[in-house]
């Protein structure tokens, strides 16, 4: 099954499920089109919707919606994203910290379709480890515009769009406080971290820097520890974990956002189930030997 197909039969099997709580069978009929082995069709339904947190089953194969899922929204492959990557003087803003460079790359569709980039100049010394790290240099940044100059392109280029960046957490702190600073205000957009998307949907990769995800994902990054070459890797490594995301039948960011931070056991699949004598099914549960 292919995953926009699977992205698809759970939206499906959720707006069967808003109308109330369905048998494994019926899920397997109604949603699937299967009617033919029993076995098989509950097995297909269990491997469709049993690592999704939104679905629930009981001990008698009767599913039903998670009562605090969040509706479907727009699926992902109708999403516009910002990649995000900044270069910095230090590790925080808060410690007066500026940022020296900054890139942005929109996917859209499964694609890179745009990017921006731009060096900044911090308006304080150049720390010789960050020279050393990144090779931007005083000289480099010190005809560059100030963020002031660039706000409003930056913020065009994020409203609208779900904020990514490798470690969110850091970029977003240094690029919501640069633009309040010059602005007056953040545009107020979902976010996703690309450190917390490889935890859960490839949970295999015991470490998960952005080298690490490259070389598991075969994304190749010719710039490292540079704004554009860092944002453009993680959107091409975004592309494929949002392949990994439509595999789980996760196919909207707000059900994405709510996956990655809630953990449900996978939904242990009794192959007895789909013979449980219920309204509908009338015959009796086979017995293990």
């Amino acid at each position: 099954m292919s995953h926009r197909a699977s992205s698809s039969f759970v939206r499906k099997a959720a707006e069967t499920l808003g109308l109330g709580p369905k048998h494994t069978l019926e899920l397997a009929r109604e949603v699937l089109g299967l009617t033919g082995h029993d076995g098989a069709a509950a097995a297909a339904v269990f491997q469709l919707l049993g690592t999704d947190p939104r679905f629930v089953v009981d001990d008698a194969g009767l599913w039903t919606l998670d009562p605090t899922a969040v509706p479907l929204g727009a699926p992902l492959r109708d999403v516009p994203f910002a990649v995000v990557d900044v270069e910095t003087t230090g590790r925080g803003n808060w410690l007066g910290h500026r940022m020296i460079e900054i890139a942005i790359v929109e996917v859209r569709g499964g694609s890179v379709v745009d990017h921006y980039e731009t060096l900044l100049n911090p308006g304080q010394r150049m720390p010789a480890e960050i020279t050393s790290l990144t090779g931007i240099t005083a000289e480099m940044v010190a005809g560059a515009p100030y963020f002031d100059h660039v706000a409003e392109e930056v913020a065009a280029r994020l409203a609208g769009r779900v904020f990514v960046a490798h470690n969110a957490t850091f970029d977003w702190s240094f690029v919501s406080s640069e633009l309040v600073a010059a602005t007056g205000e953040a545009p107020d957009v979902p976010r996703l971290c690309t450190v917390r998307m490889c935890r859960r949907l490839v949970p295999a990769l015991r470490h998960r820097n952005l080298d690490v995800l490259a070389r598991h994902f075969g994304v190749t990054n010719h710039a490292r520890h540079r704004a554009y070459g860092d944002a453009l890797a993680t959107a091409r490594i975004l592309i494929r974990m949002l392949d990994e995301a439509a595999g789980r039948g996760i196919e909207d960011v707000a059900t994405l956002t709510w996956y990655l931070r809630r953990r449900r056991q996978r939904k242990q699949f009794d192959p007895n189930q789909y013979a449980l004598d219920l309204p509908g099914y009338g015959r009796k549960r086979r017995r293990r030997g």
